[in-house]
This record gives structure tokens, C-alpha cells and sequence, in this order.
């Protein structure tokens, strides 16, 4: 696996593991840290592995190698903290490892770039579970299970969420619940040999992870945060609140264009594979100043609007259920063929138009509405001999999937789900992790752990999300815990305002020509698109079209690091 893993054998079985197995065993927490606890653990995998799997908690990457029989087993945590890649050779062997480097090492051949894999890059910013950047590498998801045996490898759930919304439930019950749950998951998350601190961006998962804190530690808690010399990207003064509430030693560091210029290739190369989100850059520097400062372990809030319904897009789906209650004889009939008939210069035809058209898409494709590949031509974007290589379904084939896996789930329970595999599993996790690792200190996420996770799924839908109120519950719940100013404040994140610097940092504007026009010459892209993208930057949408500007760009940056070991 890494360095980090624990190994621990007999004459038969290898187990290696990173973070943090835990099994529930007859009411006790057993961990494979001794000897005792080792053989303990062979002895229920031996005589039921479902029952070793059903029981086991935690963050956490698993290996066990039975080396008599040649059979595997590997899995990894519920929501994906910890990742597995596994690939199989020419002569059947199985590689899993919680490094795609060493995999790839391993394998000791030319590697292919996944065709589909970039498109899937350029569709969701990176590159989505079970592909990997190489064609012949793949993903472990999250909460399943690959077993290896008489050759052959299977994949299959050993964990998926149950949703249970029990109509009698009490808000001020749950209130009190989630309270000691959050106590208990933070505290878990601290150890007595690190010295700690936590990430505040000023919005509610944050200042929660810093409230908590604040109350469980003897000694003063220490935040930090990211600003920017740009106002609607700035969160530093809730942040600040949320500090001064809570009594915390609060650090800060600004971000600058030259922090771009500068820190950009390295970032690039410290992702084994592409990766555009750009959040990750403002992660690094917070990080990197922590780890300065002597710390060695970051607390992260990540999870909480997956779990408990605070993105955006949650809310706005509930304005469709109007039309789609509508008997079909009148809503696609009658009420499409008037409005869409309407001229397009009356005032709210378009809106109501492009109402007409985004609610006649299902979820969970009408998710990805605003997505760069539905709202420009794959064949614009891509070279033609290339894109014919590609499934273009993909992306919609995955999320599809995805979204219909768990049973009895209402339609925002499912947009949660998905959300745990592909915003936080593939994004966000890995965002952070990557970047606290460069920077040299821990992470842990104490708003995803395993006991935080099932409480969510007992919150009645109507109670995460009531009439449109994002994040009710939770903010109810809060309501006396946290200052006024944050349950109120709009959501931002470790935002980054590339697009807007873009224009104007010189530097920048070189790092970016320097980077899409190496890109143009590559067998992917169509060249006009790439000079099409830079010119709407320049005269359109700054964020929007900065941010596609920033994905190619860092796909650049990564092919250019690794092409020694492949011919892009």
C-alpha cells in the first residue's frame, strides 16, 4: 500500500490497512493493532466474511491476503477517506494498493492514458470512481468490497446507506442527538500525541468542528483561514466571528496571484492523477501555514451539506415538482407547446422556456444542467478522431447509477447519496487530503464519521430541507450554538477568484497561454475551442469561463509533469 500502512501476519493471512479499522464485535471495539486482536479477526473473516465486513467501521483502507489459497479481500471506509486502486496484470495477479503510483510501478509496462477518463476529467472536474487516468488501473468505490478468487475479481457493496425517516420524529429529540454525536466525533478525531487545529472558512461545518473544540480542549483552540483581496470571494470576516465566539487563536493568511503562479505546478504534480478543482489551492496555503506554525493535524468540516442538505441545487429542485405534478396530457401537451411558442423578447419567456426544458429532464441528469459539456458541443470542444474513442454517456451512466442504488430513499436523500460518492468521495476528499499532505500535516473529517453518517440518514427529508430552507435542521439545532451571522450567511467555501485575477495579473495570463497552448497540440482538443474559451473569458462570464480555463490549464500542468511516462 503506502508507507503509512500498518501490516500485521501469520504464516497464512497478510493484513494491511491505513487509518483506522475498527470491528464492533459482541458490543466491543475490536482494532488489529496486536497480535491477539489479529487472530481474532482471522477467526470471524474464516467463518463468515460477510459478518467481517458488516461490522467494521471507521476510516480506513483494508488488504487481507490469504497467501495459502491466493484470495483477496480490500475494501475501504463507507465514504471514501481513505481510496483503493486495484489492477490486474497480464498473468491474472491482482494489484491493489492505496497509491495509483505504485500500482503503476508495479505493473512495470507502458501506461495508457483512459480515454474516457478524460472526458470524464473535462465533465466533473476530475476524474470520477471506478476509472482511474489509466486505462488498464481502476477505483475501489466507497463501502464496497473486492474480493479475488481463483482469478477472478468481484466487486460488490458490504455497506449502503439506509435511509429511515419515522414520521413521528422530534426536532428537539435530533437536536439533542446531534449535539452529542458532533462531541463525540470531534473528540474522536483529536489525538493526545498531535498538535491540532482546524480549517474555518466562517460557514456552518467550520465553525461547528471549531465550537466543538473550543469546548472539548484544556488549551485555546487555533483556527485557520484563507481571505482574498477580493470581496464577494472573502469569508475572513466570518471567520473572525466565529473565532472571537468561540475563544479561538485565529491565523489567516491571504491568498495573491503570485500565490497562483507560484504554488500551481506543484499542486498539479502532487495529484497522481488530473485534478481542476481550484479550491484546492487556498486548502494548500492554509494547510502549508499551519504546518509552519508546528502543526501536525488539521480538523476538516467537509460533509456537512451532503449529509444534512445545505448545496444549492437541493432546493431549486423542488421547484419542478409543480410541473411534474401536472397530469402529462396538459404539461407536455398543452402548456409546453403555449409557452414555448411564446416570442422570446416577452419579458419571462425565456425563463419560463428554459423552466419547460430543464423540467423535463430527469434527475439525476437535470443536476448537471449547467455543466460545460451540455452547454457546449462535445464536437466543439474535442478533436473529432479522439471524441470517437469515448462513450460520452458515461458521466450520465455513472451518476445514474449511482443515484438509484439506495433502497426506499426519497429524491433528496438520493441527491445526498450521490453527492457522498462523487462531490465528497471523488472531490472534496480528496482535495483536502492531497493538499494537507503536500503541505506536510494530518487531516481528519470528524463530520463524516460512520455514527454522524447513520443519524443523518434517520432526519426526515422534510426536516434536512423544509420549504426550500436549506440545511433546516441543522441550523435549528445550532440555532443557540453558533453566532446569528453564520446560520445566516450564504454558503462559499475555499473559493479562488482565478477568473477575475486571470485578466489582470500578467503572470497569471502567461502561466495559463503558456499551459492551453501546449495543450492545443495534444491529440484531445479541438484547438479553436481553447482559443474560443479564452476569448469568452475575456469578453463574457470572468468566474464561469476562468474556471474551464483553470481545468484545462491544470490539465496541462499534469500531462506536462508526467509525460516521461507516457508520450501525450
Amino acid at each position: 500500500m503506502t508507507a503509512s500502512t500498518q501490516t500485521l501476519q501469520n504464516k497464512r493471512f497478510t493484513l494491511s490497512y491505513a487509518g483506522s479499522p475498527v470491528w464492533e464485535i459482541d458490543g466491543k471495539s475490536v482494532t488489529a493493532d496486536s497480535p491477539v486482536a489479529f487472530e481474532q479477526l482471522l477467526s470471524l473473516y474464516q467463518k463468515n466474511r460477510t459478518e467481517f465486513l458488516k461490522c467494521l467501521h471507521g476510516h480506513f483502507a483494508i488488504i487481507l491476503r490469504d497467501n495459502e489459497k491466493n484470495t483477496l479481500l480490500a475494501a475501504s471506509d463507507r465514504i471514501g477517506v481513505y481510496r483503493l486502486y486495484w489492477s490486474q496484470t497480464s498473468v491474472g495477479d491482482i494489484l491493489v494498493s492505496t497509491c495509483l503510483e505504485d500500482i503503476r510501478k508495479q505493473r512495470q509496462d507502458t501506461p495508457e492514458l483512459s480515454a474516457d477518463a478524460l472526458y470524464c476529467y473535462m465533465y466533473f472536474h476530475m476524474i470520477p470512481t471506478p476509472f482511474s487516468i489509466y486505462s488498464n488501473i481502476k477505483k475501489l468505490p466507497p463501502g464496497q468490497c473486492l474480493t479475488y478468487e481463483n482469478g477472478q475479481v468481484s466487486i460488490e457493496p458490504y455497506w449502503l446507506p439506509q435511509f429511515d425517516e419515522p414520521p413521528s420524529a422530534n426536532i428537539d429529540t435530533l437536536s439533542t442527538n446531534l449535539h452529542q454525536i458532533l462531541k463525540d466525533s470531534v473528540s474522536g478525531s483529536l489525538t493526545d500525541q498531535a498538535q491540532y487545529a482546524a480549517f474555518l472558512s466562517g460557514g456552518l461545518d467550520s465553525s461547528t468542528v471549531v465550537g466543538v473544540m473550543s469546548q472539548l480542549e484544556n488549551q485555546s483552540t487555533h483556527s485557520y483561514s484563507i481571505g482574498f483581496n477580493a470581496k464577494e470571494y472573502d469569508e475572513t470576516p466570518f471567520a473572525r466571528l466565529t473565532a472571537k465566539h468561540f475563544g479561538a487563536q485565529h491565523h489567516e493568511y491571504f491568498v495573491t496571484p503570485e500565490d497562483i503562479v507560484s504554488a500551481v505546478p506543484k499542486i498539479a504534480a502532487a495529484y497522481h492523477e488530473p485534478f481542476g478543482n481550484s479550491s484546492a489551492l487556498p486548502v494548500y496555503y492554509c494547510a502549508k501555514i499551519a504546518a509552519e506554525n508546528g502543526v501536525q493535524l488539521m480538523l476538516a468540516g467537509d460533509g456537512g451539506d451532503e449529509l444534512f442538505g445545505g448545496n444549492t441545487r437541493y432546493a431549486s429542485q423542488r421547484h419542478y415538482r409543480y410541473y411534474q405534478a401536472l397530469p402529462k396530457i396538459i404539461s407536455r401537451g398543452l402548456f409546453d407547446h403555449l409557452i414555448n411558442a411564446l416570442p422570446s423578447g416577452l419579458p419571462l419567456a425565456s425563463k419560463a422556456q428554459s423552466y419547460i426544458k430543464q423540467a423535463n429532464i430527469p434527475l439525476p441528469d437535470r443536476l448537471q444542467i449547467y455543466n460545460f459539456l451540455h452547454r457546449h458541443d462535445p464536437l466543439e470542444m474535442f478533436n473529432r478522431d479522439y471524441l470517437q474513442t469515448v462513450d460520452t454517456n458515461i458521466p450520465l451512466t455513472i451518476q445514474r447509477q449511482q443515484y438509484s442504488r439506495p433502497q426506499n430513499a426519497s429524491e433528496l436523500n438520493r441527491m445526498l447519496y450521490l453527492d457522498w460518492l462523487i462531490t465528497l468521495a471523488d472531490n472534496d476528499l480528496r482535495k483536502v487530503s492531497s493538499m494537507c499532505e503536500l503541505a506536510g500535516v494530518e487531516v481528519a473529517y470528524p463530520l463524516l464519521t460512520d455514527e454522524l453518517i447513520e443519524f443523518s440518514c434517520t432526519v426526515p427529508s422534510a426536516l434536512k430541507l423544509k420549504k426550500g430552507q436549506l440545511r433546516y435542521f441543522y441550523k435549528y439545532a445550532m440555532r443557540e450554538f453558533l453566532p446569528q451571522e453564520t446560520l445566516k450567511k450564504s454558503k462559499h467555501g475555499f473559493g479562488l477568484p482565478f477568473g477575475v485575477w486571470l485578466k489582470d495579473y500578467q503572470p497569471l495570463r502567461e502561466l495559463a497561454h503558456d499551459s492551453l497552448s501546449k495543450l492545443k497540440t495534444r491529440e484531445y482538443f479541438n484547438p479553436a475551442f481553447i482559443d474560443k474559451a479564452q476569448k469568452m473569458h475575456e469578453g463574457t462570464h470572468a468566474s464561469y469561463y476562468g474556471e474551464l480555463i483553470w481545468i484545462m490549464m491544470m490539465l496541462e500542468l499534469w500531462l506536462s509533469t508526467h509525460q516521461s511516462s507516457y508520450q501525450g
